[in-house]
């Protein structure tokens, strides 16, 4: 059996994404078995960001500035926004670097089920920013019952300024073999069929 503390430790790792029971288990015996190297670059690491997180004012993504260093960085191009649900979704795009432009955090997206209305997301603040002026909005959502709800709801709203709306293609993976995919990625798929050549 393991100490009171250790086990608070590995309980509060099990809460995090990710991580069941067992996992956080083997992250505390990493922790325990380097503790003289791991665990002091770990708690440097937290200390060091637990009183600067802030949420982006401009986007809604989390860093350790405000504006965060995508809307601050001059070289991204303002007039073009990718919104998406959560700030993981921004950042799963961002390490791509395939997008050039900046990005808008909604915080969630609409559910009947769980109670989310449009009042609830980050949309006043988005039709702000597209108003002030940007050229392209490309809605990222996931592709999800609700995720799609909320993209055909934003490109209502968006309807009635001189932007072009774009959204993620959906379909088969790169890499995918045919018979092993969902009938609903294979329906996407054939919709979203285009001309070779």
């Amino acid at each position: 059996m393991a100490s009171a503390e250790i086990e608070a430790l590995s309980s509060a790792l099990a809460r995090l994404p990710g991580l069941g029971p067992r996992s956080a288990r083997r992250a505390v015996l990493h922790l325990v078995k380097k503790r003289e190297t791991a665990l002091p670059a770990l708690l440097d690491a937290l200390l060091a960001v637990q009183d600067t997180l802030v949420e982006c004012r401009i986007c809604g993504n989390v860093d350790t500035c405000d504006p965060c260093g995508i809307c601050s960085d001059p070289k991204r191009d303002t007039k073009s926004i990718c919104v998406v649900e959560d700030v993981a979704d921004l950042w799963a795009l961002d390490r791509a670097k395939l997008f050039s432009g900046t990005y808008h955090v909604l915080g969630g997206r609409l559910s009947a089920l769980d109670g989310v209305r449009p009042e609830d997301l980050a949309i006043p603040s988005l039709l702000a920013r597209v108003e002030a002026g940007v050229d392209e909005v490309v809605l990222a959502m996931n592709a999800t019952l609700e995720g799609q709800t909320t993209a055909h709801y934003l490109a209502e709203r968006l309807e009635d300024f001189p932007v072009r709306i774009t959204q993620l293609a959906h379909g088969l993976p790169v890499g995918g073999e045919l018979d092993y995919l969902d009938e609903g990625t294979l329906a996407q798929a054939l919709r979203a069929r285009r001309p070779m050549g």
